[in-house]
């Protein structure tokens, strides 16, 4: 899993309009979710058997790693067409990533998490577009709770706990509802950020990779929790 890209240095960068911006971040995570669900449930019905070479399925994990790490850190400094590349890539390998679970669950299980995600995600970004609260401190702590799961996920690998990892699976659907939220805010005031001057069309392309990947990843996230805990009655 991987959360909260970096921010941009706000004094090199132009304003952008927000409500293009906002459509133009979930086209782009539209994409990149469909462009992964293609993926896996291609590598899922015609090449299964390339999941089990470890080489192979080691170099992609790492190569998401790269491509995530790289597109976060350097986007301000990567054309338009760059980002929009890597974003496009990554979101590939992450299909051959998840095409394991489409061989693992069946196709009931993985529409009632994609629904029930879809659903989730899109209350919460309205919430997030709308809400004159500050999610700030909230995401402080949901950032906190993040690496918590990941922690614990972690320990879970050793101890191999059904009860454990159902209630990891709980914390991580309330962890990534909550991120939805306060990450829309977050895209929201860095294109509406008064400190923002001139035209941005390139930044406003960067600046909606970078939305999407963030978006795209609690929509992932929170889509993989749900169907841990969904996938239970078929276990």
């Amino acid at each position: 899993m991987s959360e909260n890209v970096a921010q941009p240095q706000l004094y090199s960068v132009p304003r952008v309009e927000v409500r293009p911006l906002l459509r133009s971040v979930y086209l782009w995570m539209t994409l990149g979710l469909l462009i992964t669900a293609v993926i896996a449930f291609a590598v899922a019905d015609y090449a299964p058997h390339l999941l089990t070479n470890a080489l192979l399925v080691w170099g992609i994990l790492i190569a998401q790693l790269i491509l995530v790490i790289a597109l976060a850190a350097a986007i301000w400094r990567l054309s338009f067409g760059a980002a929009a590349l890597i974003f496009i890539l990554y979101a590939a390998l992450t299909g051959f990533s998840l095409s394991g679970i489409v061989l693992y669950y069946d196709l009931g299980t993985l529409t009632q998490a994609f629904l029930s995600a879809g659903a989730l995600f899109a209350v919460m970004s309205i919430v997030g577009l709308t809400t004159k609260a500050d999610l700030t401190r909230l995401g402080t702590y949901l950032i906190i709770g993040l690496f918590g799961i990941i922690i614990a996920m972690f320990l879970n690998f050793f101890f191999h706990s059904n009860t454990f990892d159902y209630i990891i699976s709980i914390i991580g659907v309330i962890i990534f509802t909550g991120l939805t939220a306060y990450d829309t805010q977050k895209i929201v005031r860095l294109a509406s950020d008064p400190r923002i001057e001139g035209e941005g069309s390139q930044l406003a392309g960067k600046l909606s990779i970078l939305g999407a990947l963030t978006l795209y990843l609690d929509f992932l996230n929170l889509f993989l929790f749900l169907l841990r805990i969904f996938g239970r009655s078929q276990n």
